[in-house]
């Protein structure tokens, strides 16, 4: 995916799956502790649905939406880590895990940078 786009500009977009089904409407976008580049999106799967995890590496933002290359039922079975927290590095193994996408360095040690896109920390 591209990485100089705002994350903030994507939250609100819809995201469909490799097959073109939708998937849902981006909730939020978390940010790689270390590099502050966007990881994943918590995508909202339907009314009454939780959100789902999807990574933006290796998605791609076309014509204003995100094409995420996984089917839907694979995205729907992701872990569940809830939204609005911090990812801990063993949270994303096992999403990284659950896709099938390799990791090509260890998880960065757990530190909680706030790294929820759009949020402001109180300490600033």
């Amino acid at each position: 995916m591209q990485t100089d786009i705002d994350p903030r500009n994507l939250i609100g977009r819809k995201a469909f799956d490799r097959n073109g089904t939708k998937i849902g409407t981006i909730d939020e976008v978390y940010l790689d502790d270390a590099t502050g580049v966007p990881e994943w999106a918590a995508i909202r799967t339907g009314l009454f649905s939780r959100d789902a995890f999807v990574p933006l590496e290796p998605s791609e933002l076309i014509e204003g939406t995100l094409k995420v290359p996984f089917d839907r039922s694979l995205i729907k079975d992701a872990p569940d880590f809830g939204v609005g927290r911090h990812l801990s590095p063993e949270q994303e193994l096992q999403l990284y895990h659950h896709y099938g996408l390799d990791i090509t360095s260890p998880p960065p040690p757990d530190h909680d940078f706030g790294n929820l896109a759009g949020t402001e920390d109180a300490d600033m």
